[in-house]
């Protein structure tokens, strides 16, 4: 029996259907966050291998990504500093220059900004990575890695601080300007109280490895979304690669 494509119903058309990069989105129904839904997420994107799309280097991939909730106590354990109580900080791992000088530069560039927001920086955090098993032209554009922690207690007087949706929205104009007033290649895959994305110019299998923090029982989320990238119109990037910080991206 040969495969036949569904005939047209309502909004949907076949011919409208074309290959293109894999999405997947785990979720528990409940809001019970736990680490297997990470894992799920991983396994996922892991089984989509087959939609992204690698060159001559089957290490070096056109990108692979995952969203998942702020996994808090994680990032209480391994900051180094206190941090405030979950929702009342903004987090994101920033994609700062290779090299250690420009990236204090750089650093230094997005305090400067958050602070004129109204934002606090109550540190950073220098992300762990494996970049090991990653091909050669993913390893020559491969920035560093910094992950920054935002207070929105950055006013004058304490009924300035601000948490929830007020402290997402300080944190969105924080990133938009960093995109728009920094270098190229300064660039956040997300800057939340929410949500955190991590991802890179990678093949699907490899971005659970790289990120090592991942397989840790503390990084907990009711919901995963992952993207194995495609590309059919822009050149490799580690700032394009997929998952998106709202939206899944098929196509």
């Amino acid at each position: 029996m040969t495969w036949q494509p569904r005939p047209p119903e309502g909004l949907y058309d076949p011919t409208f259907e074309h290959d293109a990069c894999g999405v997947a989105f785990v979720v528990d129904m409940k809001g019970r966050r736990s680490h297997s839904i990470v894992e799920r997420g991983l396994d996922c994107l892991c089984n989509l291998e087959h939609r992204g799309a690698a060159g001559s280097e089957s290490n070096t991939g056109d990108g692979a990504g995952l969203l998942i909730q702020v996994p808090d106590a994680f990032y209480r354990a391994v900051a180094g500093f206190d941090l405030p109580p979950a929702g009342d900080y903004a987090t994101g791992i920033a994609f700062l220059p290779a090299d250690p000088a420009e990236a204090d530069r750089a650093a230094d560039a997005i305090g400067k900004i958050a602070t004129s927001e109204g934002l606090t920086v109550i540190g950073w955090r220098d992300m762990p990575v494996d970049d090991s098993m990653i091909g050669a032209t993913a390893k020559a554009a491969e920035p560093s890695f910094r992950q920054v922690f935002l207070s929105g207690a950055g006013g004058a007087r304490p009924d300035d601080a601000v948490s929830g949706m007020a402290l997402e929205r300080k944190a969105f104009v924080v990133r938009k300007r960093v995109e728009h007033e920094l270098e190229e290649d300064i660039y956040f895959p997300s800057l939340s109280a929410r949500t955190i994305v991590y991802k890179g110019m990678l093949t699907s299998p490899r971005l659970r490895h790289i990120f090592d923090g991942l397989g840790d029982d503390r990084v907990q989320s009711d919901l995963a979304l992952v993207d194995s990238r495609f590309s059919t119109n822009t050149f490799l990037r580690w700032p394009v690669a997929p998952a998106y910080r709202h939206i899944p991206h098929h196509g």
